[in-house]
Parts: C-alpha cells; sequence; structure tokens
C-alpha cells in the first residue's frame, strides 16, 4: 500500500505541477485554445495555480523528510476539493474529457489523503 501511495503521489505531482505552471506562467497562451479558462477572472486561476504549486510540493516534501506528514493529507484533500471545482466549471462548457480527467484525479487524490490519514499513515 505504501508503494502504491508514493506512486500516486509523484504521478499526481507531476501532473498538478504542469497544471500550475500552465496557470502562473502560460495563462494567456493557454487560455485561448481552452474555452473554460473563461469561467473565471485570471486572478482566481492565478490562485488556483500558485496552490496547485504549494500542494505538489506537500504531496511529496512533508511525506519524505518526515516533517509533518499529515501536511500531505492536507495538500491531498486540497487538490481533491479543488478537483469538484473543475468538474463543476468543465460541466458548464461541456468539456466532457476534462470533467473525466478531474474527476479521476479527485478520486485519486482523496483516496491519497484517505491512504496517508487512515490505511498508511507516514509518521
Amino acid at each position: 500500500m505504501n508503494i502504491l501511495l508514493w506512486v500516486l503521489q509523484g504521478l499526481a505531482s507531476v501532473l498538478y505541477c504542469a497544471s500550475g505552471v500552465m496557470k502562473v506562467f502560460m495563462f494567456d497562451k493557454i487560455s485561448i485554445d481552452v474555452p473554460s479558462f473563461g469561467a473565471l477572472p485570471r486572478g482566481a486561476w492565478m490562485v488556483l495555480g500558485v496552490m496547485e504549486l504549494i500542494c505538489t510540493a506537500g504531496l511529496i516534501i512533508p511525506s519524505a523528510f518526515h516533517w509533518r506528514p499529515s501536511l500531505t493529507v492536507v495538500a491531498a484533500a486540497i487538490l481533491a476539493t479543488e478537483s469538484l471545482v473543475f468538474i463543476w466549471v468543465h460541466v458548464r462548457y461541456g468539456e466532457t474529457g476534462s470533467i473525466v480527467m478531474s474527476g479521476v484525479l479527485g478520486l485519486l487524490m482523496a483516496f491519497v489523503a484517505y491512504g496517508r490519514h487512515v490505511l498508511k499513515p507516514i509518521v
């Protein structure tokens, strides 16, 4: 179980880091091709991107260094909650692929939060 959770944390970190970088540093370029970026103001997307980057670090660093590993649970829970927001946004714009991706990532992050809190906590 521990290996599965680490793999999920690592993969999620890569995906959410890329997503955060796009929202923070490439917003103008990406927003042209993605209609749902118009659902929220640019500042909101910037905040979400920064939050994703912080949570990316939170998925790995606290557990890896055994320093406040409960922050990994918090980071995963925040990302799972954020996925609910993105599902709502993508539903409004009829972006089926993005709905599925957000749903899968949200479920994976909920599983990581539960796994690190209940099934195999880092102590």
